[in-house]
């Protein structure tokens, strides 16, 4: 089915019983993906799925419901069952479709479908080899390879037809090190919204290497000192920070639920007027990135926060309705199974002026973090826990001796208003962001930033 009259239909059929707007989602993907485990391939799993949801909105509430039968017949039949939690009232218009064109578009040079699956067994495999052959004291390597090619198209009742191609491609090297009995893991992930030239910039090879590096080097490294002390956030830490101490809060549903430290902040400063907040979907090649979000709404480069100013918040069409906004390109769903909820896209610190190299010499004790690793944050008030997982101690200016162990715990507005120096450079990590039970790709990104005092979870001396 691919018929503008049929959209139309169903669009009416949803909207029979009031409403104040319909909504199609029709999804295609194929996912792929090997797993090399103790120097084997254990996986190989490949596969194909598709779907239609039908949305309906009425009152602020959402009525959601899809099929994985993709006919005219099927969309009637779930638009019927959305139009059933409409009370009697007034009813939205079906404006004619019109196809949408992207304001943002992307180039896939090296389509992955496009590659044999021999290629992609050899990639994984000698990055395998790699892990396991630099140092004896690797017990563990597990090497991952994942891709998904997504097609989306969004129909609506204000006249949208919109439709996306995502290739979404992840590789990660995992490996486990121990001598005697101190055990340590390194991790180091690669990916983006892109094809297969992802390992001509970064090759699987050179993750491999950086995994065990970082293993290795924890496994004699000192512990963590603990107290409060100054932290320079190197940009190869990634932007973990920023995604989990404020970007949650700044996602629309939570900040109208009364779940974010940012509610009703508008306008306030809420950060160091060093500190600008971006949420950007439209980089080339990032895992964030799209064309138009899961509502059909164009991909764009939102400024959250402007030095230090909170301008405003992540949207979707729902929330924005509800605060007389507009949607920001922010409603993100798993699949055709999920309704639309604001997510972020590639969220980051804009970049500054100082150089990084200054900022450290300028710190003549502390901790200098150079990745970030896992971490909590209570977005009602904005307290959070973060782990490091490679650290240095900072002697007279100088990165130091390694340390493990660290966390970081604080408050995360009120570490954003102590920071006191943004580098020029900026660093990117990728992940998928967890939230109501939905998973969606992501980026975050900063540039190198001192915090002047925080607490460090570690060793009482």
């Amino acid at each position: 089915m691919n018929n503008a009259l049929d959209y139309a239909a169903v669009l009416k059929k949803a909207l029979s019983s009031g409403g104040e707007f319909a909504e199609i989602f029709i999804e295609r993907s194929a996912p792929f993906s090997i797993v090399c485990e103790d120097s084997k391939i254990e996986k190989v799993v490949s596969g194909l799925d598709h779907g239609a949801g039908v949305r309906l909105i009425f009152g602020q509430r959402t009525a959601y419901a899809y099929t994985n039968e993709l006919t005219i017949e099927s969309l009637l039949e779930i638009a019927d069952a959305v139009q059933q939690a409409a009370s009697k009232g007034a009813r939205g218009t079906v404006v004619d479709l019109t196809r949408k064109r992207p304001r943002t578009d992307f180039s896939v040079l090296k389509n992955p479908r496009d590659v044999e699956t021999s290629r992609k067994v050899d990639i994984v495999l000698h990055a395998n080899k790699i892990a396991t052959s630099i140092d004896r004291r690797i017990r563990q390597a597990l090497v991952t390879y994942r891709e998904q090619c997504q097609q989306v198209l969004v129909a609506n009742s204000d006249g949208v037809l919109a439709e996306d191609e995502r290739n979404y491609l992840t590789a990660l090297v995992h490996v486990v090190a121990a001598d005697g009995t101190v055990v340590q893991t390194g991790y180091e992930p690669v990916g983006g919204n892109i094809g297969m030239e992802l390992f001509d910039r970064m090759p699987l090879d050179r993750a491999a290497e950086i995994a065990v590096k970082r293993a290795v080097m924890m496994l004699t490294a000192r512990k963590a000192p603990a107290g409060r002390m100054p932290v320079v956030l190197s940009s190869e830490a990634g932007g973990t920070m920023i995604h989990e101490a404020v970007g949650h809060g700044l996602e629309a549903d939570l900040a109208q639920s009364g779940l974010s430290v940012y509610a009703n902040r508008i306008g306030d400063r809420i950060a160091s007027s060093l500190v600008t907040v971006v949420d950007d979907a439209t980089i080339a090649g990032k895992r964030g990135s799209f064309r138009f979000d899961d509502e059909g709404v164009d991909a764009e480069k939102t400024v959250l926060v402007d030095k230090g100013i909170l301008k405003t918040f992540m949207y979707d069409r729902l929330t924005a309705m509800k605060d007389g906004a507009r949607s920001t390109g922010n409603g993100r769903r798993e699949s055709y199974k999920h309704r639309p909820i604001p997510r972020m896209t590639n969220t980051m610190i804009a970049p500054g002026n100082a150089e990084p190299g200054d900022i450290l010499k300028g710190t003549p004790q502390g901790l200098f973090v150079k990745k970030m690793g896992g971490g909590q944050v209570n977005t009602v008030n904005g307290d959070f826990v973060f782990e490091v997982s490679e650290g240095y101690l900072i002697e007279n200016g100088m990165i130091g001796e390694p340390v493990r162990g660290a966390t970081l715990t604080g408050n995360g507005s009120q570490v954003l208003l102590s920071i006191d120096q943004v580098g020029s450079d900026l660093g990117f990590s990728i992940g998928t962001c967890g939230k109501d039970g939905q998973g969606s790709p992501v980026s975050d990104a900063q540039p190198t930033l001192r915090i002047p005092e925080i607490t460090i979870g570690g060793v009482v001396a």
